[in-house]
């Protein structure tokens, strides 16, 4: 078996208008499970970017620990990169961001990644709204260590070992509205007509820009007691929550229409549902989209498309008024003003 990616490329590939052909914003052959949703994603953000025009080299990849976290390893072979601890994504993304703003930053984060041992870490970029795009592929279990409930997991829900999920679950994309995100989106992973316009939209915001997608886990999420499994979504269609299944053979796909509610049949018969928001939702309003995403998850269905947006704002560099220029341009004249400048400091403090 190899792991390398066949050099072919079809000749008449068209071009965006930077002259690369969409092969050129890949990356490495992916080695997650046949059928995972990551990677679906990971070719939404190499159409997002091809489609945008985006200069590889001028993109910053970022990622913790986790399924999710390889995946930068995936898309824009071209681009920086940095693979943190479990967690402290955020606090990385910020330290680059503050030394060149002139970066796009993209960091890719699990539910596990960032709601539980990095909800520390990602509540405070949220709330000091840094420049970048924070992706969360959301499965609701630890893929990587076999598959445990993690924060996004419905309570009630059993995991593959056998343990019962005894806690509610942690709603992201609610949790960054309250925090004061200036763009927040839902997708899933199937539904590629849907999630590359997001992540465009997503890259173009300034400010932290949310999109929690669901990405199902084709093997840890089949077990009897699972919220996720076959048999518990045949008796409990009504409520099924935020993550979903697809069978470990392939994945699911969906396309539907804005304001439609989409029932997606599995290979088995059973059914997720998914309600995508109307073309006429305003999301400037910020309590109508709080109040959105709960009514949704009361009724057991996952609200996709741009919950909220706010580009009425500052954001870090803005409120911390920092340096313009990258702070490996700036020369000695600029860092070492003088003993008068160092002076007059002084004396303004007194």
């Amino acid at each position: 078996m190899t792991y390398v990616r066949s050099t072919f490329r079809h000749p008449a590939l068209p071009k965006n208008d930077l002259g690369y052909t969409v092969d050129y914003y890949e990356g490495s052959l992916s080695t997650l499970c046949a059928g995972c949703g990551h990677d679906s994603i990971n070719a939404a953000i190499v159409e997002a970017c091809w489609q945008l025009n985006i200069e590889p080299h001028k993109v910053a990849k970022l990622s913790g620990i986790g399924c999710s976290s390889k995946s930068p390893a995936y898309f824009l072979a071209n681009s920086h990169g940095f693979n943190s601890v479990h967690g402290r994504m955020p606090s990385v993304a910020t330290g680059a961001n503050l030394a060149n703003r002139d970066l796009i930053y993209f960091g890719v984060s699990g539910d596990g990644d960032t709601a539980s041992i990095g909800m520390g870490q990602f509540v405070h970029v949220v709330r000091r709204n840094l420049n970048m795009v924070y992706l969360v592929m959301n499965n609701g279990c630890y893929g990587l260590t076999k598959g445990q409930d993690s924060a996004t997991a419905d309570a009630g829900s059993k995991s593959k070992a056998g343990s019962v999920n005894l806690f509610e679950a942690i709603d992201l994309a609610g949790l960054a509205i309250e925090l004061g995100a200036t763009f927040v989106a839902q997708s899933f992973s199937g539904d590629k007509d849907q999630l590359i316009p997001l992540i465009k939209a997503a890259m173009k915001h300034k400010g932290f820009a949310l999109l929690n997608v669901i990405s199902p886990c084709v093997t840890f999420n089949n077990n009897e007691g699972s919220t996720k499994s076959y048999d518990y979504v045949r008796e409990h269609v009504e409520v099924t929550g935020t993550v979903d299944f697809v069978p470990l053979e392939r994945e699911i796909k969906t396309h539907y229409e804005a304001g439609s509610i989409q029932d997606l049949t599995m290979h088995d018969g059973t059914t997720i549902r998914l309600n995508k928001l109307a073309k006429d939702w305003d999301p400037a309003d910020r309590m109508s989209a709080v109040n959105a995403i709960h009514n949704a998850r009361s009724r057991g269905e996952i609200l996709t498309g741009l919950l909220y947006i706010n580009e009425d704002h500052d954001d870090l560099h803005g409120l911390l008024k920092t340096s313009t220029a990258p702070l490996n341009s700036l020369g000695k004249d600029r860092l070492c003003p003088g003993g008068d400048e160092l002076r007059k400091l002084n004396a303004s403090l007194r």
